[in-house]
């Protein structure tokens, strides 16, 4: 089988609350906005490193889907409320730094760093959303 050139462009996570997203993603993770488009909760924006201009995170409001029904937004906010609904694994070769600066941006830490029993060591956070910011450490 010939190998194929495909790379990550984007994920999709929901917000709830642009501002505080956008606080999140910049402010507390450091990453840049890229894009900024909607108005008021309507609103998709673009995220990512600054040095990985092709890797993103586009912020989404679940709401506008125009594909799914009334009970499916219901259950999709009961969901991003309980944070079993969006989740992200990120990774750093300085994870007791990067959790330290995190923890200081008012994150709400879900685990501090610890070593799995499965071999990687990673901490975990909740974005304003409620999405789940796993970070790992990379050896």
């Amino acid at each position: 089988m010939a190998s194929m050139d495909i790379t990550i462009h984007t994920t999709v996570l929901p917000h709830v609350d642009p501002e505080a997203s956008v606080a999140f993603y910049r402010d507390v993770l450091g990453f840049e906005v890229r894009s900024d488009v909607g108005k008021g909760t309507m609103r998709w924006i673009t995220v990512g490193p600054v040095d990985q201009p092709g890797t993103s995170i586009l912020l989404a409001p679940p709401a506008a889907d125009p594909g799914i029904t009334e009970d499916e937004r219901r259950t999709i906010a009961e969901m991003m409320a309980k944070g079993t609904y969006g989740w992200i694994l990120l990774a750093t070769r300085d994870l007791d730094g990067t959790f330290e600066k995190i923890q200081s941006g008012d994150a709400e830490v879900v685990q501090e760093p610890t070593e799995q029993p499965y071999g990687i060591r990673d901490c975990a956070f909740r974005d304003p959303a409620g999405n789940m910011v796993r970070i790992q450490e990379l050896g």
